[in-house]
């Protein structure tokens, strides 16, 4: 979650002499102070440099030494701040007050004790939640928001995204799984590491063997569990902040073989100025596993004083087609339809059997009924030509249909039953969603396909 040989050649990259496999630590020219929050925590943070404020919030499985690539570089143009998030690194790790928003006050508190005021945000994994409540917290107080490849508590597909088995991690807490973990952290760590990699040999020997030991501390692991123990009450403070959304403008920034653009799609739920980037080939652990192109993206959005721009930052992947050019292939109607034979579709972006965002076109012939049927995951549509009558109910039912023209949008809310019909023309719609899709028929002797003599 590289083919950043590739990359550095193409971009004229000057590789960072960071890249050697050595454990991580923030250079020596940081100053270091431990600040009191009001929240009941020590803060560890460590700063340097002058100009614009800049905080980077860390993630789990880490510490604030991850951020060594980006300080680096970042203090010699901008004053930087580095704080170990509560319960993690050289902080204190006190009984409560994991959840975000308490966090966020945490560093509300690290910012003002240093004579600052306003300041950006760039942040990872966990970090990204606490940064998320801070921004709406604070969102006076934040210039700029750089969120990198995590899932935010209560925010779509948030319900999507913790049905995945490999975020197993998510529900393992309390004394049992202290007990279990304990002398055994690297292990531990190291299924989290290697399952959302991108290059199994990121992160290296030497780092693993440091954050390995920070974890090892005397409570460290019970303050690690808690942040995931908090994430009930995340979602209940994120609901009410998302009522208002962020205006700042926001980089949502993805490892390519991780959450790549689906980053993009959470922070359009809560924040109206959002740049999409994708990281080519990285998994999740970004600083590890392509230092020099992530470093350059922030840099390059820090440093871009005018507003973001909506269009997706990446080095592939871009594709302009028109209306001419869409090309309905014959065969099977395909994943992420109704499966109803006539339809056919064509895969416009990502892969409906693969995790991830996708967008599909379907055209669906004249005369076709549908019968009430779900869909796993969260999905939008928008009707591009002829009329689609759209109703919602667990059977057909005609009275209940809607015609939707050219132009209207719809929703299909993930395993919320729909139907719909076409009468005297063929109708094209895009769909767009979060895979892995798939369809399952509220009646199924009503489904398609359902092969003759199937119970």
């Amino acid at each position: 979650m590289i083919r950043r040989d590739l990359l550095t050649a193409a971009l004229g990259i000057v590789l960072f002499p960071y890249a050697s496999a050595a454990q991580p630590s923030l250079s020596s020219t940081f100053k270091s102070q431990t600040v009191a929050s009001p929240e009941g925590a020590d803060i560890f943070v460590r700063f340097g440099g002058s100009g614009p404020v800049v905080v980077l919030l860390h993630g789990y499985a880490e510490t604030s030494d991850s951020w060594a690539p980006l300080a680096d570089e970042l203090v010699k143009t901008y004053t930087v701040v580095v704080p170990d998030l509560r319960g993690i690194g050289h902080s204190s790790r006190p009984a409560g007050g994991y959840d975000k928003k308490t966090q966020a006050a945490d560093i509300r508190a690290v910012v003002m004790t240093l004579g600052h005021d306003r300041a950006s945000l760039v942040s990872h994994d966990i970090g990204i939640m606490v940064a998320y409540a801070y921004a709406a917290r604070y969102p006076d107080k934040v210039e700029r928001l750089v969120v990198m490849d995590a899932p935010i508590p209560g925010i779509a597909p948030w319900d999507d995204i913790v049905r995945n088995p490999a975020l197993w991690h998510f529900s393992f807490k309390g004394p049992d799984a202290e007990r279990l973990v304990q002398g055994r952290e690297r292990i531990y760590l190291d299924r989290i590491w290697n399952a959302f990699s991108g290059d199994p040999n990121k992160p290296d020997q030497a780092t693993r063997a440091y954050y390995a030991a920070q974890y090892a501390q005397p409570g460290a692991m019970r303050a690690g569990f808690a942040q995931f123990a908090a994430f009930s009450q995340d979602v209940e403070d994120n609901k009410i902040f998302q009522r208002t959304k962020l205006t700042m403008p926001v980089l949502a920034v993805g490892g390519e073989k991780s959450f790549g653009a689906t980053e993009a799609v959470v922070m359009r739920n809560v924040a109206t100025n959002v740049r999409e980037a994708v990281v080519p080939g990285s998994g999740h652990w970004l600083m590890e596993e392509s230092p020099t192109f992530t470093v350059a993206l922030i840099q390059d959005f820090l440093n871009d004083r005018l507003p973001a721009a909506p269009q997706p930052v990446r080095s592939t992947g871009e594709r302009r087609v028109t209306p001419g050019e869409f090309k309905f292939p014959d065969g099977a109607p395909g994943t992420g339809t109704s499966g109803v034979s006539g339809i056919r579709t064509v895969v416009l972006k990502g892969d409906p059997d693969r995790a991830g965002l996708y967008t599909i076109m379907l055209r669906i012939p004249a005369h076709t009924r549908i019968a009430a049927h779900v869909h796993q995951d969260d999905r939008v549509a928008t009707v591009i030509s002829g009329t689609c009558y759209i109703g919602y109910g667990d059977s057909f039912n005609s009275a209940a249909l809607k015609a939707l023209t050219a132009g209207s949008f719809y929703t299909e809310p993930s395993d919320h039953s729909h139907f719909a019909e076409t009468r005297d023309t063929d109708v094209i719609v895009q769909i767009t969603g979060v895979g892995p899709s798939s369809t399952r028929y509220i009646d199924p002797s009503s489904d398609p396909q359902r092969r003759p003599g199937k119970p």
